[in-house]
């Protein structure tokens, strides 16, 4: 990751910030977990997602990855992005389920939201994500 894009990640975070994306002429903030710390954290231990937000989760290079949701009370979608901002896959994630969901392919990000929320937006694989930090 670049020193500017990690700079920026961690005082995004830590000044409680979100990133805007747009997906499809869809709005959705995100907060962003840009370092192993706030990756693995996640959305762990909270006890409710706001409608129109998620969590992206930004990696230095592409990459194939696994999610679980131990410890995380809320349920979710998951979409898996690769470097161009293409969605390419979408799955659904329960609460405190410890299988591992994880992406076919190398991706670069990676978007939770609250469950339904991509079906509710018309949102599917193929789709375009803009904003996405590079």
């Amino acid at each position: 990751m670049s020193a500017a894009l990690l700079l920026w990640a961690v005082s995004a975070v830590a000044a409680g910030m979100l990133l805007s994306l747009d997906i499809d002429g869809q709005s959705l903030l995100v907060e962003v977990a840009a370092t192993p710390e706030t990756r693995r954290l996640g959305l762990m231990h909270r006890d409710a997602l706001a409608e129109d937000r998620g969590m992206l989760f930004v990696y230095e290079k592409s990459r194939k990855v696994a999610f679980w949701m131990k410890d995380t009370k809320i349920a979710l979608d998951i979409a898996f992005i690769n470097k161009s901002g293409e969605i390419m896959q979408i799955e659904y994630m329960q609460p405190f389920d410890e299988m591992h969901t994880r992406s076919r392919e190398a991706i670069r990000y990676t978007l939770e939201v609250n469950l339904g929320w991509f079906a509710k937006h018309n949102v599917r694989v193929g789709a375009r994500v803009k904003g996405l930090p590079k």
